[in-house]
């Protein structure tokens, strides 16, 4: 099977809305990363990543006929869900570091956030292969279909990191006197809220399987990707590269 026989909408959504984000997104890492490398920058820049090579995976996958290579496509769609919704934890320890200086976030317990909750997210490959618990692959569009156990699965592992995100992140804005650094606060803030509306949203989609809603998340999830990495990189990374 080739590309060509895939869907329009599918087609759209992974190699036009998706490969978009990725793009922006290797430019925005590539920016921090290029100025400095200390561990501040290398953690920020980590969510970019990290949330990158997902959706460098789905490139690969996605043409691929379910029908013929349906273990190899829920697998590197398994890679895709780890790469795109493993990246908020960046997120957390960006704000721990922030709010407790690397003195108390020491790089050990960083590592010991990034494998636990890796560990976390690893647990996602016991549901892939399950018949209604995890992943099926829709024959007539080729887009992934999340069963009830899985979605909620992942809704709990990734709503712990999104309110443990937003909880700190309110906590250091308080901290924050001068007006100018609050303003550039509330950008990340904005920013780093689109995107999780779109993580959300991409929840729902391959819950719902709706091809209409697909599409329309699709082109909402391009706007609030590249709104949302934008302002983060404006709101933050750009103060980190100096």
């Amino acid at each position: 099977m080739t590309l060509y026989q895939m869907t329009i909408t599918r087609a759209l959504t992974v190699y036009v809305a998706q490969g978009l984000v990725c793009a922006f997104f290797i430019f925005l890492a590539y920016k921090i990363l290029k100025r400095d490398r200390k561990r501040l920058n290398i953690i920020f820049s980590g969510f970019y990543i990290s949330a990158a090579f997902g959706l460098f995976i789905n490139f690969i996958y996605a043409p691929l006929d379910p029908l013929d290579y349906e273990n190899v496509i829920k697998f590197l769609n398994y890679l895709t869900n780890f790469g795109i919704f493993y990246s908020l934890i960046f997120l957390v320890i960006f704000d721990l570091i922030l709010l407790k200086s690397e003195k108390v976030i020491t790089p050990v317990k960083q590592l010991a956030f990034l494998l636990t909750y890796g560990i976390a997210m690893f647990c996602m490959i016991f549901f892939v292969y399950v018949e209604n618990l995890g992943v099926d692959i829709d024959p007539e569009n080729w887009s992934p279909i999340w069963e009830l156990p899985f979605f909620l699965y992942l809704l709990i592992i990734e709503s712990i990191p999104t309110g443990l995100f937003i909880y700190f992140s309110i906590l250091i804005y308080r901290k924050f006197e001068d007006e100018q650094l609050k303003k550039k606060w509330k950008f990340f803030i904005f920013g780093a809220s689109a995107l999780i509306i779109f993580m959300y949203g991409i929840f729902v989609s391959n819950l719902l399987n709706n091809p209409t809603f697909r599409l329309a998340m699709g082109a909402l999830g391009l706007i609030l990707a590249i709104a949302g990495g934008y302002l983060m990189y404006n709101g933050v990374g750009r103060q980190l590269e100096k």
